[in-house]
Order: structure tokens, then sequence, then C-alpha cells
């Protein structure tokens, strides 16, 4: 039923992992799990998210309708376990979970690769130049600090930026274990390895540190932010990776084209298409006008990197749904899925 879907989805997971582990044996470098300093191996993680992804679901849920009383949890839990984790929920969720967390780490690894990989190869100063050229002049981090100020507005746009870490895995999870059509699961997973990938792709294809690594005197005047801690830690990796001959740590620094773009646009046209709550389609689109504001404003990106965001994501989006039997509506922002499980091909939506 799913075909296309799991050929993408799990494709893209094995060409990424692939290209990292070749990438890294010919640059002498070892494959590093960015996350594993704290959250422990991955042979003992990914069953731990498996099994978190069934508890956030079964967990709440229990303790709610049973009011706390400990007869009425077990016929509950039954209950959710017969009629929402059917056999394809369960291959959604693994296949999800494990071919994203392939596709990231890879991405992680492949990104650390990078000035390593294209040693001395860096388009910072053309993308500076057309920078001005898009902004009549004069340079975008100049103008934005001009008319949002330079201190609350650097508090208030730095928690937005930094929003997008906890954002990507409970996205997934959600749509990996809560969406009401098992395609839209398909959907989400497979788009999110595939902007990955296309990210990766595009940061070798156009190596950048960004304006706030590569003209950071810019900056100085902002407010000191979490994100302002978070590209010094960024830029001192750097260093050990590049200069130092540090093996133990990622680097992350890399320009065009910004994935905080990306993800962001990807989960709102996701909430767009597949959900049905007005709140929530203002709040995640608002989300997405807000990131490219703060990839701007503190110079982790130039408008150029944030404009190829954007075109990563609709064709992430598009490829995703067609893969997964999505039907596009012409001139509209609504789709119709073509199927749901293997037993009933289509449901009202």
């Amino acid at each position: 039923m799913y075909r296309r879907a799991y050929v993408l989805l799990v494709g893209t997971a094995l060409v990424m992992g692939v290209l990292a582990f070749v990438v890294s044996r010919h640059y002498d470098r070892p494959l590093l799990d960015p996350e594993g300093s704290f959250l422990g191996p991955s042979w003992l993680r990914l069953p731990l998210l498996l099994f978190g992804a069934a508890l956030l679901d079964l967990l709440p849920r229990t303790l709610w309708f049973s009011k706390l009383r400990p007869k009425a949890m077990l016929p509950i839990v039954r209950e959710r376990i017969r009629t929402h984790w059917s056999r394809e929920r369960i291959t959604l969720v693994a296949l999800g979970i494990v071919s994203f967390y392939v596709t990231y780490v890879s991405y992680r690894n492949l990104k650390s690769c990078l000035p390593i990989a294209r040693p001395g190869v860096e388009y910072d100063r053309e993308l500076m130049y057309l920078d001005r050229v898009l902004f009549f002049g004069a340079d975008p981090p100049v103008v934005l600090h001009a008319i949002l100020g330079q201190d609350f507005s650097a508090h208030f746009l730095s928690t937005i930026y930094v929003w997008f870490l906890p954002l990507v895995p409970l996205a997934l999870t959600a749509w990996l274990v809560w969406s009401r059509n098992i395609s839209f699961g398909y959907w989400f997973a497979t788009s999110q390895c595939i902007a990955w990938s296309l990210g990766t792709l595009s940061y070798y294809a156009l190596p950048t540190k960004g304006p706030g690594f590569e003209y950071f005197s810019r900056y100085q005047g902002l407010d000191e932010t979490p994100t302002t801690a978070l590209m010094n830690a960024l830029a001192a990796d750097r260093v050990d990776v590049i200069h130092g001959g540090v093996t133990g740590v990622v680097q992350s620094v890399a320009g065009f084209a910004s994935l905080h773009t990306a993800i962001t646009l990807l989960i709102a046209l996701m909430v767009q298409f597949t959900l049905r709550s007005r709140i929530l389609k203002i709040v995640f689109w608002a989300n997405f006008a807000i990131t490219i504001v703060a990839t701007l404003y503190f110079g982790w990106h130039y408008l150029a990197d944030d404009i190829a965001g954007i075109m990563i994501a609709f064709v992430s989006f598009y490829l995703g749904g067609i893969a997964t039997g999505q039907k596009f509506e012409r001139r509209s922002l609504v789709s119709h899925p073509t199927t749901t499980t293997s037993a009933i091909p289509v449901e009202k939506v």
C-alpha cells in the first residue's frame, strides 16, 4: 500500500548513511552520534524512542480516562492498543523514527566534514553582496536592528529560533503517533528526510559560514541571548575541528541553505494540509515567518539561504505527498489522501 513511501523514506536514509560513512572514511573522521554524549548509545536510544512514542500516547490518555483508578487502567490501555496501535501504525512509527534518526545523524556528520572536504571554498562575500542587491544597497541585519531594536526583540527572536531544536522531534512524533490518516505520517516523515538530505547537498554545492560568523562585528550590539551562546559554541567547535584536530565533536557551521527555514515551512505546510485547527495553522505560519526574520537578525543566514530553504521545503513536501498518494487540488491549500490503511482504501477527511 505504501511501497513508494517505503522506498523513498528508507532509501533516503540509506543513501545518507552510506554517504556519511564514505565521507568519514575518506577524510579519516570518526562517525559521531551528535546526541550520544547525554542520550546514550544508538542501540539503546532507538528502542527507547520507540517505547517513548507509545508511552506518550498511552500514559496521559490512560491516566485521564481512568481518573487514576487502577482497575480502570488496563481496559483503557487494551482498547487504545486495539483501536490505534495497529500493525500499520507500529510499522509507521518504527520506520519513521529509525529513518529520520539515520538521516539526521548522517546529516550532522556530513555537515561536520564540509570544511575538510571543501577547504577554503566559501561564498560568503558573494551572498553578502547579493543581500545588498536584494535590500536595495543595505545590509539586512542593519535594517532589522534599526527597525526592531537590539534588546527585547533579540530575546523574543532567540526564543523562537531556539524553539526549533525541540520542535523537530516533537512534530515528527506527533505525525507518526497521532496522524488521523496513516498516509499523513508517512508524508511528514518522508518529507523530513528529503529536506535534510537536500539541505546537506546544498551545503556542499555552495559552502558558506553565514554572516554571523563571517561578519560577526555587525551583531555585537545585540543583547546576550541563548542564540548568542549557541553561536559562540558552534564557532568554538568549528575552530577545534578545523585547526585543533579535535575529532570527538561535530562542526555545525554551514549557511546555504537555511534548514531552519525549510523545516519550519515544511511543518507549516503539513499543518495547513493535514490538520483542521485554524489556530494551529496561524501559529505555525507565524512561527515560520518569525524564524526567517530571526535567521537574518542574528546572522545565521543570508537572504539567499532562506529562499533556498523555502524551495527545499516545497520540493520535499511535494515529493513526500506524491509518494504517499496525496492528491493536490489546483490553486488551493488542500489535498486529499487516497489511502489510509491496507484494509480501508480511503477515509473521509
